[in-house]
């Protein structure tokens, strides 16, 4: 049964009267090469009603996005996604145009003259901030900041944790969990990661013992799945504490992931003291209301919190301090305005209906797709951009088949004449992007890199490095 038939959609054929052989190839343009912008472009490649040809663009010389930078380097498990998505990249009518900055080396309306289509897949690149005093002293960042080192993002700013003997996850999702397990891991379990060697080194001599996870709900409320907690508190030789009160007024319908996180705190805490040198600590009910120091951050104070009659969270004005000298936040993100593209600055998304971009007043605009935390916020795991990207295309191709026939970018190009290919436009200004052979020729020497190490495989994660091997590929 082909998709048009499951979706209801009509086909090209009726809804053109012309077979199938002379409905005219569409061009899309897909801005973002992570988990998102790649299930659209695998969505559109399983679709038949209308022939498309795909160009992925990425301000990155490297596809895959979240994959490669966001997913912790010990889950290889999770980033086997990647060599799913990367067969993307094996169809014919799909390229890979990297090195592009959206905004600066080309822009919407530069896409939407050389497109029948643009679907905006950029994520959320900035981080939430705790809104309290003394946020911004050195040693307050974000978890995102964090991960990026670690997982060798080339726009990363070196972590240095000398002088750092206890640290602090805001927030009790995943996040928090893979900053909090990266910390307490020994350096031995840790080498055999793609972590670059830079990396590798500061994790191997870094002095943190006490590692505290903290959030301002008890642990049935907190977001990190079954799997990701279990895996943290069963680390060899981990002491694990739970503050006292956190199980206090925990209701007895639990469903069953809420209640396996529970009892897998409840006999985690139990356990007792480990034989290791490193203690993790949950504490639970407690949120920041400062960060202390002179220089950088020495204290993090907590307020003890509560659940209000509406089920609002509240402070109970008990304080306690922490002597910690790294507080990384994990509160959650939020995407930027796309430039030239509605944007809802009280969801920060881009504005839409099911992935197709509306203006303020709510009236489509012809063309323009979003699909990823940039169209419904930062929520869900990697998966739930395939359903998502998946409601988006439906709509683009019912969108390009009710048009079949006509020159939808018109308007957009010279006299209404043929579209030029976009890498043409850019040559004009000197701007070249890298390609998916570029890519190949970083993959290789990341690969051989960590051959000689005994390992997979280890990142490179200078932008000098990135752009040579590029370059080696021309």
């Amino acid at each position: 049964m082909s998709e048009s038939t499951e979706t209801g959609m009509a086909s090209p054929e009726a809804a053109s009267g012309a077979p199938a052989e002379a409905v005219p190839e569409r061009r899309i343009a897909i801005v973002g090469a992570g988990p998102s912008g790649l299930f659209a472009a695998q969505s559109l490649i399983a679709q038949s009603d209308v022939p498309v040809r795909i160009d992925i663009i990425d301000r990155l010389p490297t596809p895959y996005g979240l994959l490669r930078y966001g997913v912790a380097p010990d889950h290889t498990s999770i980033k086997s996604v990647a060599n799913a998505l990367a067969r993307t990249f094996d169809d014919p009518r799909v390229r890979f145009l990297g090195h592009i900055q959206f905004g600066t080396d080309t822009s919407r309306e530069e896409l939407l003259a050389a497109y029948d289509a643009v679907v905006y897949a950029v994520g959320a690149s900035e981080d939430a901030e705790l809104g309290v005093p003394g946020e911004h002293l050195a040693g307050s960042i974000s978890a995102r900041e964090f991960v990026a080192w670690y997982s060798g993002h080339p726009d990363a700013q070196p972590q240095h944790l000398t002088g750092v003997t206890a640290a602090a996850a805001i927030g009790v999702g995943n996040v928090a969990v893979d900053v909090a397990r990266v910390l307490v891991k020994s350096a031995e379990a840790l080498s055999t990661t793609d972590m670059p060697e830079a990396v590798l080194a500061e994790l191997g001599r870094h002095d943190v013992s006490d590692v505290w996870v903290i959030g301002r709900r008890g642990p049935h409320l907190a977001s990190f799945t079954t799997v990701e907690l279990r895996e943290l508190v069963s680390l060899p030789g981990l002491t694990v504490t739970v503050n006292p009160d956190a199980f206090d007024g925990i209701p007895d319908d639990l469903d069953r992931r809420t209640k396996a996180n529970v009892e897998i705190l409840r006999e985690a805490a139990a356990r007792g003291e480990g034989d290791g040198p490193r203690r993790l600590h949950f504490a639970f009910w407690r949120r920041p209301v400062a960060l202390e120091g002179t220089e950088r951050v020495e204290t993090l104070v907590l307020e003890r919190t509560r659940l209000d009659e509406s089920g609002r969270v509240v402070g109970t004005g008990e304080t306690e301090r922490l002597p910690v000298e790294l507080v990384m936040r994990s509160i959650g993100y939020r995407s930027i305005p796309v430039p030239g593209v509605p944007f809802d600055e009280r969801a920060s998304v881009v504005s839409n209906v099911e992935g197709r971009v509306v203006d303020a007043e709510g009236v489509v605009r012809p063309r323009e797709y979003v699909v990823g935390w940039v169209k419904r916020g930062p929520v869900g795991v990697i998966g739930t951009n395939k359903s998502d990207a998946a409601q988006t295309v439906r709509h683009l191709v019912a969108d390009l088949g009710a048009d079949l026939g006509a020159d939808l970018g018109a308007e957009a190009t010279a006299a209404g004449g043929p579209r030029r290919d976009i890498v043409d436009v850019w040559a004009e200004r000197g701007v070249k992007p890298t390609t998916f052979a570029d890519w190949q020729a970083i993959d290789v020497a990341e690969i051989e890199r960590g051959a000689a190490l005994g390992r997979a495989r280890t990142k490179i994660e200078s932008w000098r490095e990135l752009l040579d091997l590029c370059r080696s590929a021309d």
